[in-house]
């Protein structure tokens, strides 16, 4: 209270100037007699030392209030800054009832969500914070996400004279909530302005009719009544620039205890006036001395912030020798929770930085991704999929500290970049080699229409079946053109190539010859019987199928021939009692002659790419298998095979058998091509 006052003595009447004058030399008196009656005893040495131990002495209990000062004040400071903020805008003090999240953590939809729900709000400076702490994380992973679709669409364009564009529904949605708050904000704004100056020049006012009460020719009834009556006006004033807000309280306040101090009122009246405020301001100082036992820090604070207020704006001063006393009172209680709530914001601190240490782990594992080389897409989508998990980590990882918040966030994007530009040049020169196997298909795309009309085949089937094996050995091509340039290939080669199936069976009598005979022969077979004779039924089924090949080829379009007799010689498989392989392979066999007459060298080809895979796949299990027999063989107290060992070995000899018959029919199909 004495700090506020010595703020304002310049403005205060001459009376209390002198009186400080008066008392500064009453002192200076008392000093100088005091030291007139102790020079005579002590020699002068003995003064020096204790000048010098008295100066000593002096300067640190001087320093030692210097310090004690400086908490109290740091610690009312925080109050006073709060208040004026507050007293500027009321709305202002209702945003400490909503609870400011970690916004930092929050994804971007969540973030556009949690945006709708405040802008409703009717007290739009309540939520301002808030939504501004919203506005920078969105803009922070926005930005960074616009960047990386530009770096991919750099890496990918192929007009240079293309231009960048991305358009993204959640940012439309954003600006749109935004708008709607910037444009309450403003009118809110407009509003408090228009009656802020107005407040001030009428608290002003007032503040210059208390310096006019202090008149000894008045009458004090009257001078009571009018002090009264600018007591209700200060209440009712309304609100003030928060620039303003301690000069013009402490003014205000200096006044009234002026006003008190030195006007000659009704002794028993003012006595009681002051009595009042003095238990007023007791059970402020009874409850403050409870919130500094509060948990809830921040409660406690906000509370205390109201306290302040109260002493400050609606109770009165009292007597001269309980002022000092219990304003020290007040803010000792103050520095207390002030320093609690050091204590919170130092742990808050604390958790930023380690905060800062898991973002800087983070920004080193993408930073080491950005150089770790792979070479397959494979290998990169699992690359890309590491560097987004550690994205998401670092968005979800909190605040840091707001001095580095900067650094920490360029650190990251450009450990992001540079990933993104390692792994852009590696698809660039992937692409330009897809671009190179583009035109090369193309190209054949080209010859095989060119040729798919051709009647002269004698001549132009080879070129086909040469283009074919040509489109093979060629590599991929960009993904978005792979599946149209494969049909026009595969149509047109199909084209040519049922136009000369049709041709050769038009023309060829013999095929047609075949046909009839081997229609006519599946009744003959139809009707034959087993005799229950192992060798002799199989020397018959191995007549049979001689003489259905001795038939010779079909006509294309008669094929299904083939499929007929087939089913007719599996019926007669399953009765005989052959091996499971030898059962096989006749049955292979027979398929793969019927394939070779008909020239169909495409479906010849995917029999062998189905073999060679299966055969893959089954050593793959028996190789599974052989480790799992290994472990369990292994162990110390294996003392003989039990159950799964055993169940494993059989299994391992199914496979393998399976496997020698893959590998025969491979061996029959390459024999054919060597035919």
């Amino acid at each position: 209270m004495l700090e506020e006052k010595n703020d304002n003595l310049q403005e205060a009447d001459g009376k209390l100037e002198i009186e400080i004058s008066d008392a500064a030399q009453n002192d200076a008196v008392q000093t100088t007699d005091s030291e007139i009656v102790a020079e005579s005893p002590v020699s002068e040495t003995e003064k020096e030392a204790a000048a010098t131990n008295e100066v000593e002495t002096k300067n640190e209990v001087e320093t030692t209030n210097e310090a004690e000062e400086t908490d109290h004040q740091d610690a009312l400071d925080a109050i006073t800054n709060s208040n004026a903020e507050e007293s500027e805008d009321e709305t202002l003090k209702e945003r400490h009832d909503i609870p400011m999240k970690d916004y930092d953590t929050f994804s971007l939809d969540a973030l556009v969500d949690e945006l709708k729900k405040l802008v409703n709000i009717d007290k739009v400076m309540s939520v301002k914070d808030h939504i501004e702490e919203i506005k920078k994380s969105f803009l922070l992973q926005y930005n960074h996400l616009l960047e990386e679709k530009r770096e991919e669409f750099n890496a990918s364009k192929e007009d240079p004279n293309e231009e960048f564009e991305y358009h993204s529904p959640l940012k439309s949605k954003f600006d749109e909530y935004y708008n709607v708050f910037r444009e309450k904000r403003n009118a809110h704004f407009k509003h408090l302005q228009t009656n802020l100056k107005s407040n001030l020049e009428n608290r002003l006012a007032i503040v210059e009719e208390l310096k006019e009460l202090i008149n000894p020719q008045e009458n004090i009834k009257d001078t009571l009544k009018h002090f009264n009556d600018l007591r209700e006006r200060w209440k009712n004033a309304g609100a003030i620039p928060k620039d303003k807000y301690n000069h013009v309280w402490n003014n205000y306040h200096f006044h009234v205890e002026n006003f008190y101090d030195y006007l000659h009122l009704d002794r028993e009246a003012r006595d009681l006036d002051f009595k009042h405020n003095l238990e007023q301001k007791q059970k402020i100082i009874a409850r403050v001395e409870e919130l500094v036992n509060e948990t809830d820090v921040s409660k406690a604070f906000r509370e205390l912030q109201d306290l302040h207020r109260i002493w400050k704006e609606d109770i009165g001063p009292v007597s001269k020798e309980h002022r000092d006393s219990i304003w020290n009172k007040f803010s000792e209680l103050t520095k207390k929770i002030h320093d609690k709530r050091e204590v919170l914001f130092e742990s808050q601190r604390a958790n930023e930085q380690q905060n800062l240490e898991v973002k800087k782990d983070i920004i080193s594992k993408i930073e080491v991704l950005g150089t770790e080389k792979v070479n397959s897409h494979s290998q990169w989508l699992v690359q890309i999929q590491k560097v987004e998990e550690l994205r998401n980590e670092f968005f979800a990882a909190g605040k840091v500290p707001s001095e580095v918040n900067e650094e920490t966030w360029a650190s990251f994007k450009s450990a992001v970049r540079n990933f993104n530009a390692f792994k852009n040049s590696f698809y660039k020169d992937i692409k330009k080699d897809q671009n190179d196997n583009l035109n090369k298909k193309m190209a054949l795309v080209a010859k095989a229409k060119e040729l798919q009309e051709s009647t002269d085949f004698g001549s132009t089937t080879p070129i086909m079946k040469q283009i074919q094996e040509e489109w093979k050995q060629i590599g991929h091509v960009p993904k978005k053109y792979s599946d149209k340039i494969w049909k026009e290939f595969k149509d047109a080669c199909n084209h040519y190539f049922d136009k000369l199936k049709e041709h050769k069976s038009e023309e060829n009598a013999d095929e047609v010859a075949a046909f009839d005979n081997k229609k006519a022969y599946l009744d003959i077979l139809r009707a034959y019987q087993l005799t229950g004779d192992h060798k002799t039924d199989l020397d018959a089924i191995k007549q049979h199928i001689e003489i259905w090949k001795s038939y010779g080829k079909v006509p294309f379009s008669r094929r299904h021939i083939e499929g007929k007799f087939n089913k007719i010689l599996d019926a007669l498989f399953e009765k005989l009692s052959l091996s499971k392989k030898e059962s096989e392979m006749m049955r292979f066999s027979n398929r793969i002659d019927s394939l070779s007459d008909s020239n169909d060298t495409r479906k010849l080809d995917n029999e062998k790419i189905f073999i060679m895979r299966k055969i893959e796949e089954v050593q793959n299990e028996i190789f599974q298998l052989e480790n799992n027999i290994q472990f369990f063989t292994n162990t110390k107290n294996a003392k003989k095979e039990n159950s799964i060992v055993l169940e494993v070995r059989k299994n391992i000899a199914v496979h393998k058998e399976s496997l020698e018959l893959w590998k025969d029919k491979l061996k029959q199909l390459r024999n054919l091509g060597q035919e």
